[in-house]
């Protein structure tokens, strides 16, 4: 049975409340905060944040909020417990400083962050350094992770183009060089030619490798070795490549095209110059992608490849750790600056092809209608969707006539009304029949605009 040690939040707060007995005027004004003279030193550190390690107890051991602990990761809040703690001016973690919280700091105690940055000189020491630059050592390890991939640049980028993985700790290091690799059609590694990392070791540009296939990218650092979670040439959870059989139906019939600027075969475009006013006025003729699932059988069924309802093709049983991703490219003559895309899922009881209700299932169906995706109070349904609009930013935007993958957590995406407002994340598997892809309003103003989306390969796929 493995031992088990439990700190809870009153561990935390008696910590807390033990070290600002000595606090005076900065318990009531932390900006009057000043720094003491003398030498400080440091007893003990306690982690103040979840699942630290301390090597010097059992490795089945649970650490939680208050253990003492002699490493931790980036980003942990430490509280280190002493004398004469007022008295350091600067902290630093190896050679990177961190920030000293005044407005809990004491003589006995210090809360402060361990830095994100690596280190590019590992002491294994924190320095406490006084206003006179008086300098004490203490003994502490920072655990650098191996390194953290979390997106992809282009994931349906073709051998021999560059891309961008975004992440972080994905160190360089002169004795142990910073490697990675994609797949080949035999699930064998392939590495790929760094082209450069950034400084702060939070992205690299590679050039894809010839041979490349479907399959997750690995990137070895001295620290360690991590597999991402997403896939080159993903085809996991596909709903719409445009080649596939399964394609647009309901009211708009948008281009679906192929041509010299295709990443994957057909793909979708939506806009196609047509001028789009300020307040993404409604223009569902040349902005509207549907796929309301259904035919046009009594009672309806849904027929695979085309009519089938999604749910049934992909596993949406636990959206919320899913993302929603697709293919994008916006060319900068028609640059992108008003108007929301709103990416709607709806349940058969919401739309379907034909209405034909009751289904073969013996369920109610709604048919063909664009009232479901409005808010309720215009008559609609209130359906969470996610409004992807990233214009805001900057005031426009184009992907650079470039070809990138666009991500949506769905959990964290799909939490607006047609309007813009909020709304709670509630969508449930069978809320994921069809798929309505709209631009349009969104509750920002923009620049008349006349853009040109191109969108491929749009597909769910666990977040891990």
């Amino acid at each position: 049975m493995n031992k088990m040690k439990q700190y809870t939040k009153g561990l935390l707060l008696a910590a807390v409340a033990t070290a600002a007995v000595s606090l005076t005027s900065c318990k009531d004004q932390p900006d009057k905060y000043e720094v003491a003279s003398g030498t400080p030193s440091v007893y003990y550190v306690r982690c103040l944040s979840t699942e630290v390690k301390n090597t010097k107890d059992a490795a089945d051991m649970h650490y939680t909020n208050g253990e003492l602990v002699v490493e931790s990761s980036p980003q942990s809040t430490l509280a280190l417990i002493g004398s004469n703690l007022r008295s350091v001016y600067e902290i630093y973690f190896n050679d990177r400083k961190a920030v000293i919280n005044n407005s809990y700091a004491t003589d006995n105690a210090l809360i402060v962050d361990v830095p994100k940055d690596v280190p590019v000189m590992v002491t294994d020491k924190i320095y406490l350094i006084t206003q006179s630059k008086d300098t004490v050592t203490y003994d502490f390890h920072v655990i650098i992770p191996s390194p953290v991939i979390t997106a992809m640049s282009c994931e349906y980028a073709k051998p021999g183009d560059r891309v961008t993985i975004s992440g972080n700790y994905m160190v360089n290091d002169a004795g142990v060089p910073l490697e990675v690799f994609f797949r080949d059609a035999n699930d064998q590694d392939i590495p790929a030619t760094i082209n450069s990392i950034a400084d702060d070791y939070t992205s690299v540009e590679v050039t894809v490798p010839d041979n490349a296939a479907e399959g997750p990218v690995t990137m070895t650092s001295i620290y360690g070795t991590t597999l991402s979670a997403f896939h080159y040439m993903d085809t996991r959870g596909m709903l719409f490549n445009f080649d596939n059989g399964r394609t647009q139906q309901g009211w708009h019939a948008r281009t679906i095209t192929t041509g010299d600027d295709a990443i994957d075969g057909n793909y979708l475009v939506l806009g196609e110059g047509a001028t789009m006013s300020e307040d993404g006025g409604w223009d569902d003729g040349n902005n509207s992608f549907e796929y309301w699932c259904g035919d046009w059988n009594t009672p309806q069924s849904y027929p695979s490849p085309q009519g089938v309802r999604l749910f049934d093709i992909v596993d949406f049983s636990k959206p919320e750790n899913m993302s929603l991703k697709f293919e994008m490219l916006i060319p900068s003559t028609n640059a992108w600056a008003a108007g929301a895309m709103q990416i709607i899922f709806a349940p058969t009881s919401a739309v379907t092809l034909s209405g034909n209700t009751p289904d073969v299932y013996g369920d109610a169906v709604a048919g063909a209608n664009n009232t479901f995706f409005r808010t309720a109070a215009d008559g609609g349904l209130d359906i969470p969707r996610a409004l992807y609009r990233p214009w805001t930013t900057t005031g426009s935007f184009d992907t650079g006539d470039q070809w990138i993958t666009v991500t949506l957590p769905i959990a964290s995406s799909f939490v607006y009304n047609f309007d813009g407002s909020g709304l709670p994340f509630s969508l449930q598997e069978k809320d994921f029949a069809s798929l309505t892809i709209f631009v349009i309003g969104g509750g920002v103003n923009g620049t008349e605009c006349n853009p040109l989306i191109k969108i491929d390969n749009i597909r769910a796929i666990p977040n891990k």
